[in-house]
Formats: structure tokens, C-alpha cells, sequence
């Protein structure tokens, strides 16, 4: 066996052969000799398209079981995944295309126009691409790679609203999935209830991998609703989810202890989990949500305890083979209790960001460790609790959201003199976005003007669900916009 990732999930398939691999939403079944299958099937069309080991291969597709098998065959390849949110706008796509650099670029063909810009890339729409798959006969060549080679580029925002690539390896990957299978107590007799997206690290890499390297099952769902959640409950053993599946659950009445009897684990992350939706949750079920804390560029960091003491409201401790510390602005490392920026180490860490040395030498330290932007506590026996996130990201509905994005489109409209973008409690979705606008003098703007510009540039989780148009931003005597003076007066009631 040698680094390429995606000889865990082959060893597996031998292994487990004809046990299911996903179970649709559809009642169809996958066993994993079949998901091995179709993954060759893929494999062979993306090497008669030319696509190479160390290729990007852009996809932005929707959930589906071909989505899964899609990403094992590039994996099968050699090749770099970079997995696009569906809800991309074309121009958002476009940079993205641009940056990659892309063998090849698979959509769903409803994405026709921006097939027609990224033609001399050597894309396609995506339908003939399906079928060529279905027909293909499979592919068994697993392409060799060295553990440190690049199998995906994952983008995450940057303040400064051009997206950064983290460079993820094989050895990052195949790491973190280990040690999470050992630390949560996978085993092949799990059913992973899965309810997440598939284009970014919780629902890719976590869900996926924890499940397929260790011959679970996945109960493989395109969307999340409550009341069909309930109904999947008694036949999975684990669920992962973000802050806001936990808030609906708990929103129906008739939910509780009697559902979860068949579960061993629920965990969540992307957002803070509040204390009180912990509290909740535990008494409504009798079942402590596992917290963990992680980023695209590092994958999971921190984890609260198997068996143990699960602390509302903390993220647990650092991973098996992941160093932390906490430093203040000065470099100095703090005590105890005492806030600080988060920096890690570890066989975790991407190496940095894609044709970005800059970006990435800003975000390590002399001595090597990642700066993660986040401000904790530790205590004493080294729990870690999030206090404040650094250059006012946004996290709703588990999706980070950049404020400078926002506010660059923003800036573009017609009639717009200058935008602030600040988050704000969401009782569903932890946070929600608000918009404050100063108009050029003379121009008339409405709610509506705005949220049809928005809609035209940015993916719609990303849209302001306020929009306040006022005379001037606060400032203070540097000039500094004041955004927690704009969080105060927007949050009141």
C-alpha cells in the first residue's frame, strides 16, 4: 500500500464486499464492491479526458451517491478533488476556475453558462460526462502517491475577500480520519446517519471518511428535515451535525429519548453548539452531544471525550499527535483561562495555499505553527473553549461567511457609498448576516434593490437577511469602522 488515500477505502471494500456502503434517501442500496465499482467506472472516464495524477478536478455537483463515487474515482486517479458549493453564482465559479486551474470541471447541467466560459479549460457539461460513467467498464489502477502529495484543494474565505485554496494531503487526510475512527469508536457495525452537504471538510472528509475507512454504513441523505430524521433515527448509531439540525430537533415537541434509543453518538460542529441547546438536547434524549472543533486547513483539531466529561459549551481537547498553544498579540503564551489566538501543529495541517506563498507565510509562525485565527481559553488539563473568532467571520447555518466579501459587492452597487457587514444572534441559525449601508448622496435604495444585486453575485447563504440604510457608519478616531457598535444596536430586540 503505498500514500494514496484511497487505499483505505479499498481495503475496505474487499474486507466488507457486499455489506452496504450508503443507503439512499431513495431506499437504494450501494454495497461497498459496488461503490469500488462505479468509482473505477469514473476513474476510467477521467483518464480518457486526460485527467493526470496531480490534475484538478473541479466539481460542484449536487448530494448524491455518484457525487461519492465521482470523488473516489479521482481519488482512484490520483488527482486533486476541489469540491465547489452548488450554490456558487457563475461569477464566484468563474475565480475558482481561474485559480485551480482545472484538467476538468464537472456540474450538473443545469450550470450551462458557465460551461461556455470555461470551455478553453477543458471542461464539460455535465450530462455526457454521467453517462459516459455508467457505460464505462471499471478502472482497477490505483495511481501511486507519496503521502505528502496534494489529493484536494479545499477554498475557504479570505478578509479579504479573495478565497485561499488549503493544500490538503493524503498523509492530512488519512491522519485525521484514523484518529477520529479510533477516538469516536467506529466500527463496521455503524450506521452514520449522514444529513451534510458534500463540498466542504465536515460532510467530505469527516462523515465520509470515518464511515468508509472503517466499513460502516451511511445512511445517505440529500437534504435535512427533521420530521425524516426522526424516522432514520432508530435504524443509524450516529449522527454528525451542525448547530442548527439540533435546534430543529428539538423545535419538534414530540422529539426525544424515544428516537435516539438506537444511537451511541451524536456530535456536532462547523458553529459554537450554545450551552442551553446542549443542556436541551441532553435532557430531551438523555444523550450528551460530542462538541469538536476544526477548519478546512487542518481538518478536526480538538474533540470533548468519547467516555469522559463532554462540557457544554467547550470544544474537548486537542487531538492524539496535534499540538496546541494559545499566544497573546505579542507572541507570549498565555495562562490558563486567559484568551489568546489558537496556533497548531500536527500531520494534520495542510501545507498552505495554493499558489499563494504569501497567504501562506502570513499564516505560520517562524516556527512552524498554523495560526488559526481563533480566539480560546485553555485550562489547566488543556480543554479548549472558543471565545471570539478574529476578523469578524460569520458562522451561520454552519457556513463561514466572510463580512469583507459581502461587503466588496456591496461596495460595487450603483448608489452605494460604502457597507459593513456584522453578524448577529440567530436563534436557528447561530448567526445571521446584516447589511449597513450608506447611500451616495442622492441615490434612492430599498431592501429589495440590494438583495436583488446580492443575488446576482453571491451564493445565496452568503445574502443579508437585514438590510439598515443609514446616514453614516460609527467610527472611532483611527477611522475603524465600529462593528461591535453595530452589532449592539441591530441585535436588540
Amino acid at each position: 500500500m503505498d500514500g494514496n488515500l484511497f487505499w483505505r477505502f479499498a481495503v475496505q471494500a474487499d474486507v466488507r464486499d457486499g455489506h452496504p456502503a450508503l443507503i439512499g434517501d431513495d431506499g437504494v442500496q450501494l454495497s461497498y464492491a459496488r461503490l469500488r465499482t462505479l468509482a473505477g467506472q469514473f476513474a476510467r472516464v477521467l483518464r480518457a479526458r486526460g485527467v493526470s495524477p496531480g490534475d484538478r478536478v473541479v466539481v460542484q455537483v449536487e448530494k448524491s451517491a455518484a457525487a461519492v463515487a465521482l470523488y473516489l474515482g479521482v481519488l482512484q486517479c490520483g488527482a486533486v478533488y476541489v469540491p465547489l458549493n452548488p450554490a456558487y453564482t457563475d461569477a464566484e465559479v468563474s475565480y475558482f476556475l481561474g485559480d485551480a486551474k482545472p484538467a476538468l470541471f464537472v456540474h450538473d447541467p443545469a450550470r450551462e453558462p458557465i460551461w461556455a466560459f470555461c470551455a478553453a479549460l477543458g471542461a464539460h457539461p455535465g450530462s455526457p460526462f454521467w453517462e459516459e460513467a455508467a457505460t464505462a467498464s471499471p478502472d482497477p489502477a490505483i495511481a501511486p502517491r507519496e503521502p505528502d502529495d496534494i489529493v484536494a484543494i479545499c477554498y475557504t474565505s479570505g478578509t479579504t475577500g479573495r478565497s485561499k485554496g488549503a493544500m490538503i494531503s493524503h498523509a492530512n487526510l488519512a491522519s485525521n480520519a484514523e484518529t477520529l475512527i479510533r477516538l469516536w469508536q467506529f466500527t463496521a457495525q455503524d450506521r452514520l446517519l449522514h444529513i451534510l452537504p458534500v463540498f466542504h471538510v465536515h460532510g467530505l472528509f469527516v462523515a465520509l471518511h470515518c464511515a468508509l475507512f472503517s466499513g460502516a454504513a451511511l445512511i445517505f441523505e440529500r437534504t435535512f428535515d427533521a420530521a425524516r430524521v426522526r424516522t432514520l433515527l432508530p435504524r443509524s448509531s450516529v449522527l454528525m451535525g451542525v448547530p442548527t439540525h439540533y435546534t430543529r430537533l428539538l423545535a419538534d415537541p414530540d422529539f426525544g429519548a424515544e428516537d435516539c434509543a438506537a444511537m451511541r453518538l451524536f456530535l456536532c460542529g462547523s458553529a459554537p453548539l450554545l450551552a442551553d441547546t446542549h443542556r436541551e438536547f441532553t435532557g430531551r434524549t438523555g444523550h450528551n452531544v460530542l462538541e469538536r472543533y476544526g477548519m478546512t486547513e487542518a481538518g478536526m483539531i480538538t474533540s470533548n471525550p468519547y467516555d469522559g466529561d463532554r462540557v457544554a459549551g467547550t470544544v474537548g481537547y486537542a487531538l492524539p499527535g496535534v499540538s496546541v498553544r494559545v499566544r497573546d498579540g505579542e507572541g507570549a503564551l498565555v495562562g490558563p483561562g486567559a484568551v489568546g489566538t489558537l496556533e497548531i501543529t500536527g500531520p494534520n495541517v495542510c501545507s498552505g495555499y495554493w499558489e499563494m506563498p504569501d497567504k501562506t507565510a502570513e499564516s505560520f509562525t517562524a516556527d512552524g505553527w498554523f495560526i488559526t485565527g481563533d480566539l480560546v481559553t485553555s485550562q489547566a488539563d488543556g480543554r479548549i473553549t472558543i471565545v471570539g473568532r478574529a476578523k469578524d467571520l460569520i458562522i451561520a447555518g454552519g457556513y463561514n461567511i466572510y463580512p469583507k466579501e459581502v461587503e466588496s459587492v456591496l461596495d460595487e452597487m450603483p448608489g452605494i457609498a460604502e457597507s459593513a457587514v456584522v453578524g448577529i444572534p440567530h436563534p436557528d441559525f447561530g448567526e445571521s448576516v446584516v447589511a449597513v449601508i450608506v447611500p451616495q448622496p442622492g441615490a434612492a435604495l430599498s431592501d429589495a434593490d440590494v438583495h436583488a444585486w446580492v443575488a446576482e453575485h453571491l451564493a445565496r447563504f452568503k445574502h443579508p437577511r437585514q438590510v439598515h440604510i443609514v446616514d453614516a457608519l460609527p467610527r472611532n478616531t483611527m477611522g475603524k469602522v465600529q462593528k461591535a457598535e453595530l452589532r449592539a444596536q441591530f441585535s436588540a430586540p
